[in-house]
Formats: structure tokens, C-alpha cells, sequence
């Protein structure tokens, strides 16, 4: 299957340190950030990678080049100067995706969940009725009311566990076995279909998407409870640093 690094951002909650520096390179324990999604989808044998790029893009593909030092084939996606948001970048992107179901990481966050659950799921568990299936986590600090509703008929003490999604719990039939149900944060990783973008056109966000198709109860989930981060502001860059300092991760 082929995966897309979301990397065309312009980081302004960075503040200066996006000013010359695009987000997916700054350093995170030695490494750039966006790296550590290269080598975990090569580990995850996902070989074909897309990088949608526009502030400061050419310092991306310069460090990363055509993907063959770490074993992958990069792809890179141009924007114009105003990146076209998470959609409407897959959107535009979708050329080099091709139409078997391809795999979405954002470029700001950072985490162990194991991708080739993903790559697997693609190919033997992703119902043909479903447009999306996200990987949920448990809500952060800085955003407690998370995103959607994680609903699940079982109970797993495993890191992670399969349901679908809804906006409200209205949605959803209580009386179907529902023994999991939580309110969870989109942790920026997911499985997409093709036509899951065909109204897209220009820039656009992906969250009027997935109101619509969650309403349609056209995805499904995976609910992670392990190592996830938003390295979105230089505070949680400085968590995530002192996380990979500390441990044998680096």
C-alpha cells in the first residue's frame, strides 16, 4: 500500500521557530521530526511514500531526498504558498495515491502505534462500506473535550481495540452491545479511500469530511491507548524531546 506524510503546514503556533525551518524538520532528540514517520512506515514495509510540501518545501525534499536511504520511495506532492489544509492536500494528491486505500499520517505528531496494523486492516478487516477508518487516542491535556465517540462491542485490556465513530452518542444505538463508548481525540492517522475526497476541490479542511461521514456511519476505528503526542507548539516538542532523551528509543 502507499502512505501520505501530511508535511505542507506552516507551523505558526512554532512561532520563530518555523521562520526559516519547516515544522517536519525540527529536531526532536537528534532526529528531524518527520523522519521518525519515514523509517516507522519503512519498518511497517510500506515502501511508496507521498509528502505534500509548501513553506519552506524544498528543505524537505532536500534532507530526505527520493526516500532511498531509508529504504522507501518518496514522492513529493507540491502546494502553492497557502498549503490547501489536510484535504484538500490529500485531494491534490491523489494522483500519486492511486485507488487502493492508502494510509494518512500527520507530520506534527509522534508516536509508536504500530502501522502495520493499518497496512494489514487495508487488506483484510476494511469494510467496503466504510470511507475511513481513524486512529482515536485517549483525550490530551490541551484538549480534553475531544473529537468523536469511539464506540465498541468489547472490552480488551490489548493497547488498542477496533469500533466506529460517531459525533454524538444520540447516534448510535445503546441497546446493540455497547460496552465501550468514549469520547477520543483523532490522533492524525488513519486509512482513506479514494473516493472518500471526490467532493474536494481547492483548499479545504478535513473535518466537514468526516462530520458527514461519521453522520453516514461510513467509519470505523481503532482505539490506541499507547504513546501518542500533537508536537504542535514548542512545549510539547520540549515534552516529546525529554520522553526520547529519557528512554532507549533514540
Amino acid at each position: 500500500m502507499r502512505a501520505m506524510i501530511l508535511a505542507a503546514g506552516r507551523g505558526t503556533r512554532m512561532g520563530a521557530l518555523t521562520e526559516s525551518t519547516p515544522k517536519p524538520l525540527l529536531p526532536l532528540a537528534g532526529m528531524p521530526l518527520i523522519e521518525y514517520h519515514v523509517r516507522a512506515l519503512a519498518a511497517a514495509d510500506i515502501r511508496e511514500i507521498v509528502i505534500n510540501v509548501s513553506w519552506l518545501g524544498d528543505q524537505i525534499i532536500e534532507t530526505l531526498g527520493d526516500g532511498q536511504h531509508f529504504g522507501v520511495d518518496i514522492i513529493y506532492s507540491q502546494e502553492p504558498d497557502e498549503a490547501l489544509e489536510t484535504a484538500g492536500g490529500i485531494a491534490n494528491a491523489l494522483p500519486l495515491l492511486g485507488s487502493d486505500p492508502f494510509m494518512v499520517v500527520s507530520g506534527d505528531i509522534w508516536s509508536d502505534f504500530p502501522l502495520h496494523l493499518l497496512r494489514d486492516l487495508s487488506t483484510n478487516a476494511f469494510s467496503a462500506s466504510d470511507c475511513a477508518h481513524l486512529v482515536m487516542v485517549n483525550n490530551p491535556e490541551h484538549h480534553q473535550q475531544g473529537d468523536f465517540y469511539f464506540v465498541s462491542g468489547q472490552v480488551t485490556e490489548s493497547a488498542y481495540s477496533y469500533g466506529r465513530l460517531y459525533r454524538e452518542p444520540v447516534n448510535f444505538d445503546t441497546n446493540t452491545n455497547a460496552t465501550v463508548w468514549v469520547k477520543s481525540t483523532f490522533s492524525g492517522m488513519g486509512l482513506y479511500r479514494a473516493g472518500f475526497f471526490e467532493s474536494v476541490s481547492g483548499r479545504q479542511a478535513l473535518g466537514p469530511l468526516l462530520h458527514d461521514n461519521l453522520d453516514k456511519g461510513r467509519v470505523s476505528s481503532t482505539l490506541y491507548t499507547g504513546l501518542w503526542w500533537d508536537v504542535g507548539t514548542p512545549e510539547r516538542l520540549a515534552t516529546v524531546e525529554r520522553f526520547l532523551r529519557g528512554s532507549s528509543r533514540i
